[in-house]
């Protein structure tokens, strides 16, 4: 695979790019026959790639990439289903950071792996009593 320009910012994926990634989203994720119209999927990837970038909390991302709450659904659908981690790593390939755990340069791509062994659980602090 050629690599890509390097991104323009950290977090926006290329025309080029989209064409090779879109494909691999829609068969994992497609959309659902009924129900709301689906966000764009570019703008929640370009969402997930500035969280893994920057390393921001999920509530504090910039609004013009959406709704945090919406790009985070998205991400832990992505990574649920499998998805995300073939994402990630055509991203990191496009611009030849790909290392060799496929994690590329240290680059905060998740481990997928929910912490209290539960999918989709949030582990969570005693509460304290006064």
């Amino acid at each position: 695979m050629e690599h890509s320009p390097p991104l323009e910012n950290i977090w926006e994926i290329s025309g080029d790019l989209w064409e090779q990634i879109e494909p691999v989203l829609l068969e994992a994720d497609p959309p659902k026959a009924t129900g709301r119209k689906r966000v764009d999927q570019r703008r929640l990837l370009n969402g997930v790639i500035y969280k893994m970038r920057t390393g921001c909390q999920w509530n504090n991302l910039p609004k013009e990439l959406g709704d945090d709450s919406t790009i985070h659904r998205a991400f832990q659908r992505w990574v649920r289903l499998g998805v995300f981690a073939r994402v990630w790593a055509m991203v990191e390939e496009s611009q030849g950071v790909a290392g060799p755990t496929g994690t590329g340069n240290g680059s905060a791509a998740p481990s997928a792996k929910p912490k209290t062994g539960q999918q989709g659980a949030v582990a969570s602090q005693p509460r304290r009593t006064s």
